[in-house]
């Protein structure tokens, strides 16, 4: 856990509950773009932030800070938006582990983020990701953008390490794929651009 969230839970716990601002500030962002992932709507992804705050002041007495506090953070997070996701009647699906996919996941994962050289690619790449199905935005989000572990992100969603990996490969895919689209096989350096970017 960082210093800062460190000092400012202590704060909070101490008596300081005006501290708790700075705590949202802190987090308030990515943990916005996991609920928007999760549930592609502003005013749900809102108000499932807020619900989250709401929770998180109230237990936060029961944080042993053990684990980031983030990753405790982004499980509430997490858990709110699929609270959300069934009162709307949506489910988030996640498929079980397939071999195939498994033994083609590499352990360094490369960045899709890094290098990004082309305002085009950029924008199609911030759509892109919008776009991604819930079950994989998420994944994706918390370890490019929230920058998670393997095994915080099993701890945020529950999820055994497999299926963490596989759909973070399946996002990986599907979003290389859905940009290739963007480009016609007429543009050689459009496309060549989008090959060096190794998604």
């Amino acid at each position: 856990m960082s210093q800062r969230d460190r000092d400012i839970i202590h704060r909070i716990l101490n008596g300081q509950p005006s501290a708790f601002a700075e705590l949202v500030d802190a987090h308030k962002d990515k943990a916005f773009t996991l609920a928007m992932r999760i549930l592609k709507n502003r005013a749900d992804a809102e108000e499932a932030l807020q619900d989250s705050f709401i929770r998180v002041f109230k237990s936060l007495q029961n944080f042993k800070g053990e684990a980031n506090f983030s990753t405790w953070f982004y499980r509430i997070v997490y858990n709110v938006c699929l609270t959300a996701l069934r009162k709307r009647g949506e489910h988030f699906l996640v498929k079980l582990d397939d071999e195939a996919f498994k033994s083609e996941i590499v352990a360094d994962e490369i960045n899709p983020l890094q290098a990004m050289e082309s305002e085009e690619l950029q924008k199609i790449l911030d759509i892109e990701i919008k776009r991604l199905p819930a079950n994989y935005g998420a994944i994706f989000t918390l370890f490019y953008v929230q920058e998670l572990s393997y095994d915080d992100i099993c701890s945020v969603t529950g999820m055994p390490l497999g299926t963490v990996k596989t759909q973070l490969y399946r996002a990986r895919l599907l979003l290389k794929k859905n940009i290739e689209k963007h480009f016609s096989s007429g543009n050689v350096a459009q496309e060549n651009l989008l090959k060096g970017q190794k998604l």
